[in-house]
């Protein structure tokens, strides 16, 4: 069977899987319960991908080496039966093809344990103390305006701030005020069918921060600092537009899920009125991996097929590209139990797959923790009362879920 034909298999039950639905973005909890209770793997024609809904086939297809983030290492485009990208992209996918998440084999190998050195434990560890000051500050912002768009005075300018001075990135407003719209608009492109619109949107954004990295490597090859860039610049084994596509990578990756998780898990717990412990670190630690599981921002993660796999009897042909419905896999009772479907922050059996597994497991899961409690433990103590001003709205994409803004009272 070509690997762009359609299987002869049954597609997703009554049509319950619409990405592109407001509603389902809203709410794909009930499709996907009825994608778990009628299968293991489901063909989606709309997007040529089989959905596969339950924990147990997601975690061990995460560590599955008959599968990749990308095929290029092994086969052409015509060799996979797929179609090369479109020249006009070519910028777009040249960032993306280089940076961590998408290579595999060696040179994966090779780039995460040079990037890895800079979210060891102890490095992590090290950020701590300004973390939680940073968290302080802008949590003090929200208090003394009496509220705000806790997404855009909190959420977001934390990770972001965390991130771009690990980069070495200028504390400056207009420079780090443009890594929110440049990664906006390139993780666009990891949605399901991105528009044409999309794309034009996302090679300007991949050329725009390219250049801007690359003017930014030039300064510190003459003026290094104590930060990652400096550190990889000496560095032999990486290239150029290596190292511009993994920081890329680590901004995006490291602060999009930080930002959704905070907002989500922020809105869950004002709807449903419950409160983690914040007095005591570990119960707040236990609630923020049970916030991560509850409402994950990354719903899905796509896996091209390199040889042909089987799930339940029902063969997966090499040049397939399987979406693992994380959403799923964290809602799933078969590994959770009956009370998979509820918020329980005192949940301590959690081995949700909000952040991978495998070798692409996501490298920077330690500082993200930090953050989410740093921050999550500062509004719990200084903002005790604070409640909606008003219902959010759900941006339009599914494969990164959250919300526009999130306005509240304190």
């Amino acid at each position: 069977m070509d690997a762009v034909d359609a299987p002869d298999a049954p597609d997703a039950p009554d049509a319950p899987f619409d990405p592109w639905s407001p509603e389902f973005v809203a709410d794909p909890y009930p499709a996907y319960a009825r994608l778990r209770a009628t299968g293991r793997a489901h063909w989606f024609a709309p997007t040529r991908q089989w959905l596969i809904p339950h924990h147990e086939d997601v975690s061990a297809l995460l560590r599955d080496r008959r599968l990749g983030r990308t095929y290029t290492h092994r086969f052409t485009h015509e060799e996979f039966g797929r179609e090369a990208p479109p020249a006009a992209h070519e910028p777009f996918h040249t960032l993306n093809d280089h940076g961590l998440l998408d290579l595999e084999a060696a040179d994966h190998a090779r780039i995460r344990r040079l990037v890895s050195k800079a979210f060891t434990p102890r490095t992590v560890e090290d950020l701590a103390p300004a973390v939680r000051r940073l968290a302080a500050g802008l949590v003090g912002e929200l208090v003394a305006a009496g509220g705000g768009d806790l997404l855009a005075v909190v959420a977001a300018p934390l990770p972001v701030a965390v991130i771009a001075e690990m980069l070495g990135i200028p504390e400056d407003e207009e420079e780090r005020g443009r890594l929110r719209p440049w990664s906006a608009d390139i993780c666009g492109m990891f949605e399901l069918n991105p528009s044409e619109e999309t794309a034009r949107r996302a090679v300007r954004a991949a050329v725009e921060f390219s250049d801007y990295l690359r003017e930014l490597i030039a300064r510190r090859r003459k003026e290094p600092g104590a930060d990652l860039i400096s550190a990889l610049i000496g560095v032999a084994e990486l290239t150029e537009q290596e190292m511009i596509s993994t920081c890329v990578l680590l901004l995006n990756a490291g602060h999009e899920a930080t930002v959704n998780t905070t907002v989500n898990g922020w809105w869950r717990l004002l709807k449903e009125g419950v409160r983690p412990d914040a007095a005591h670190p570990e119960k707040l630690s236990t609630a923020v991996e049970e916030i991560l599981r509850y409402d994950t921002p990354l719903q899905m993660f796509e896996r091209w097929v390199l040889d042909d796999i089987e799930i339940d009897g029902q063969v997966i042909p090499r040049g397939s590209e399987v979406a693992l419905l994380f959403g799923s896999a964290n809602r799933d009772p078969a590994r959770f139990g009956p009370t998979a479907g509820r918020l329980d922050l005192t949940r301590a059996d959690n081995p949700h797959v909000s952040f991978g597994a495998g070798i692409h497991y996501c490298l920077g899961a330690p500082l993200a923790r930090l953050e989410l409690t740093a921050v999550f433990g500062e509004l719990l103590r200084r903002a005790p009362g604070m409640r909606l001003a008003a219902e959010p709205v759900w941006k339009p994409g599914y494969v990164i879920r959250g919300f526009e803004s999130l306005m509240v009272e304190v």
